[in-house]
C-alpha cells in the first residue's frame, strides 16, 4: 500500500517536472526578447542619465563619473513646463476622448444589424492604423492657414496664430486617434452588459437618462478606466502632434528628449528626462488605478 502511494506520488512529481520544463522552454523565447529589447535597454538609458555630461561630445564618456545633477536640472522651470504641459493636454484630450467615444461605442455595441456593426468596427480600426503622418498633415491643411482657420478663429473670437488656437489644433490632433482607439476598448464592455437591466429601470419610472447614469455609467466604469489609461498613455508618449501642429509654442517631454538626443547630443540629460517620465507616468497611472477602483469597490 506504502509502496503504491509513493509511486503514485513520483509519477506525480515527474509529471509536474515535465510540465515545468514544457512552460518554460515556451517561455524562453519570450523572456530572451523582453530581457534583449526592453530591459538591457532601459538599464543603458538608466546608466547613461547617471553620466557627466561634457560638452562637444556625442553622449558621455564610458569612464564618465557618476552625478545626480542630470536629475537636478529636470527641477528647473524651463523643464517642469514640459512635464505640465504633457499631463495638461493628455488628462484633457483623454476625458474629451471618453465623453466622445462612449455614445459611438454604445451605438456600435447595440447595433442590432451584424452588417453595420461589422462596418462601424472596420472603420473604427481603420482609423487607428491610419499613418500619424497623414492624419496630422490633413489637420494641419484643415486648420491651417490655406483650411479653415480665419473662419474658425473668427467664430472663437482667437487669433489662428495665437496659442489658444494652436493648442486647440494639438487637442483635435491627439483626439483623432484616441477616439477610434477609446471606442473600441468600451464596445467590448458595453456588449458584456446586460441591456435588461436598463429596460428594467425605465419599466420602473426611471427616464432613459437617469437609467444610463444610474446603471450603464457604474457598470462600465472598468473600461472606462482602460480607455482613460490606454489614452492618457498615447498622450505622454506623442511625438509627432505637438511637433507638427504645436508649432513650437506646444511642445510635449517626448520633444524634448528628441531635441536633448538629437540636436545638442546631451545622452545623460535626455536619459534622465526619459527616466523621469517613465517613473512619474507609472506613479500618476497606479495612482489613478487604485484611486477608482477604491471608489468602485465602496460603491459596490
Amino acid at each position: 500500500m506504502a509502496s503504491g502511494i509513493f509511486a503514485g506520488r513520483s509519477k506525480t512529481a515527474e509529471s509536474l517536472m515535465k510540465s515545468l520544463k514544457s512552460t518554460t522552454l515556451l517561455l524562453l523565447p519570450g523572456l530572451v526578447l523582453f530581457l534583449a529589447f526592453l530591459v538591457l535597454p532601459l538599464a543603458n538609458i538608466v546608466d547613461e542619465s547617471l553620466r557627466l555630461f561634457e560638452p562637444g561630445r556625442i553622449g558621455s564618456a564610458k569612464d564618465a563619473p557618476y552625478t545626480l545633477a542630470n536629475y537636478a536640472e529636470i527641477l528647473q522651470p524651463s523643464y517642469l513646463i514640459y512635464f505640465a504641459e504633457t499631463f495638461k493636454f493628455g488628462i484633457l484630450s483623454s476625458l474629451i476622448a471618453l465623453v466622445v467615444s462612449f455614445p459611438i461605442a454604445y451605438g456600435v455595441a447595440r447595433q442590432n444589424n451584424p452588417f453595420w456593426r461589422k462596418l462601424a468596427v472596420g472603420f473604427l480600426i481603420g482609423m487607428m492604423f491610419l499613418s500619424t503622418l497623414v492624419r496630422v498633415n490633413a489637420l494641419q491643411l484643415t486648420f491651417g492657414p490655406t483650411g479653415y482657420a480665419q473662419f474658425i478663429a473668427g467664430l472663437l473670437d482667437v487669433s489662428p496664430s495665437g496659442r489658444f488656437y494652436t493648442e486647440m489644433v494639438v487637442t483635435f490632433g491627439l483626439l483623432h486617434y484616441l477616439i477610434p482607439i477609446s471606442a473600441l476598448t468600451l464596445i467590448g464592455t458595453i456588449q458584456n452588459l446586460n441591456p435588461r437591466l436598463v429596460e428594467a429601470s425605465q419599466v420602473l419610472g426611471a427616464s432613459r437618462l437617469a437609467s444610463h447614469l444610474s446603471i450603464t455609467l457604474p457598470l462600465c466604469i472598468p473600461g472606462l478606466v482602460s480607455a482613460f489609461l490606454i489614452s492618457f498613455t498615447l498622450c505622454l508618449s506623442a511625438f509627432v502632434v505637438p511637433m507638427i501642429l504645436g508649432k513650437g509654442k506646444v511642445l510635449f517631454v517626448s520633444n524634448l528628449i528628441y531635441a536633448r538626443f538629437s540636436e545638442i547630443a546631451n545622452y545623460p540629460s535626455g536619459s534622465a528626462v526619459a527616466i523621469t517620465m517613465l517613473v512619474v507616468a507609472l506613479i500618476t497611472i497606479y495612482a489613478l488605478t487604485w484611486m477608482v477602483s477604491k471608489w468602485h469597490g465602496d460603491l459596490k
